[in-house]
């Protein structure tokens, strides 16, 4: 499935440096989540951050909390879909798409990926560029598991082409910029 530009909606899963630090990949999965971001800020795709266990855990990212502007909703359950208020948000955005980036893969990636398949019925992409876990092994196991409920892989430049759709979009140039500096 493609990402559509008017029922996506991005979610970022716990990047807080207390788990990120640790992570295979840590600083490039952080970079593309910025990156995705910045696009759905651009183009009007709505955004929810959760944290996990923040009093203990510290909160998200200071670069990337800047970008998502809204605070991050705190959890105790490792799918976001297993607090209220992550639940209350999501259903009020009226939006059938996520798009997924954090940490970790095989734990609150695919957790929050099956609960939104199974319980809520929602098309779920992955931007495999984007999320991560404590080894390469972890992640690539996370990753399987998620593709075999029907979840959509993905880089995060192709989820933000999708929503562009053409080179026409009226916001094109600007996401181009963005996707310049991030090309590094």
């Amino acid at each position: 499935m493609l990402a559509r530009l008017k029922d996506s909606v991005v979610i970022v899963v716990d990047m807080q440096p207390s788990f990120l630090d640790g992570c295979w990949r840590g600083k490039e999965v952080l970079e593309r989540a910025k990156f995705l971001v910045e696009c759905a800020n651009l183009l009007g795709v709505p955004v929810l951050a959760t944290e996990q266990y923040s009093e203990r855990m510290g909160g998200t990212e200071g670069s990337l909390a800047k970008l998502i502007g809204e605070p991050a909703l705190d959890k105790m359950s490792f799918s976001c879909c297993g607090t209220a208020p992550f639940n209350e948000a999501f259903a009020g955005l009226k939006r059938k798409q996520a798009v997924l980036v954090g940490i970790e893969t095989h734990i609150c990636v695919s957790q929050t990926a099956h609960h939104l398949v199974e319980q809520v019925q929602s098309e779920v992409i992955v931007c495999v560029d984007a999320v991560t876990a404590r080894s390469e092994d972890r992640h690539k196991i996370g990753m399987e598991r998620i593709r075999g409920i029907g979840v959509t892989p993905a880089h995060t430049e192709s989820v933000a082409y999708e929503w562009l759709g053409s080179a026409s979009h009226p916001q094109f140039r600007a996401a181009l910029g963005i996707v310049k500096r991030y090309a590094g």
